[in-house]
């Protein structure tokens, strides 16, 4: 599971230099695949970022509704960038991503916010995602 932490790490940080530079995601994404294969420091871009960057654009209007609206206390441009765009990758794992458990998704979360965000980060994203989770169902059929 290493490598799907990894790829979670990675499609996070392409969607946080999106948002940072006011560029689309799958421009970014195209920036970091073009960079690891010209300079072979650079590790590659896995199949899994790929997917969860690419699925994250298809549904990145809505993902930002979903976060809007249930997100209390704050707007989407008032939260902290780090925050946004963890919320925003795991929206889209959590509610578009069948393969992966809920579990894993909002541990997942929790730890980049730990490792990325302010001390009182883990546990808003944690109660957002919860609540996203909780609502998936009707969600996924709002869409429909």
């Amino acid at each position: 599971m290493a490598a799907r932490n990894t790829a979670r790490k990675r499609a996070f940080q392409i969607l946080f230099e999106g948002d940072q530079r006011g560029t689309d995601v799958l421009t970014v994404l195209a920036d970091w695949i073009r960079l690891s294969r010209a300079d072979t420091r650079q590790p590659p871009v896995s199949e899994y970022t790929m997917q969860l960057v690419e699925g994250y654009a298809e549904h990145a209007k809505r993902i930002d509704e979903l976060i809007a609206q249930y997100s209390v206390g704050w707007t989407l441009d008032r939260m902290p960038v780090v925050d946004r765009n963890i919320l925003r990758l795991g929206a889209h794992e959590l509610i578009w991503v069948d393969e992966t458990p809920d579990a894993v998704v909002l541990d997942e979360m929790v730890q980049l916010a730990k490792e990325f965000s302010t001390d009182e980060s883990p546990s808003f994203v944690n109660g957002l995602l919860g609540r996203l989770k909780e609502l998936k169902p009707s969600l996924r059929r709002d869409e429909a």
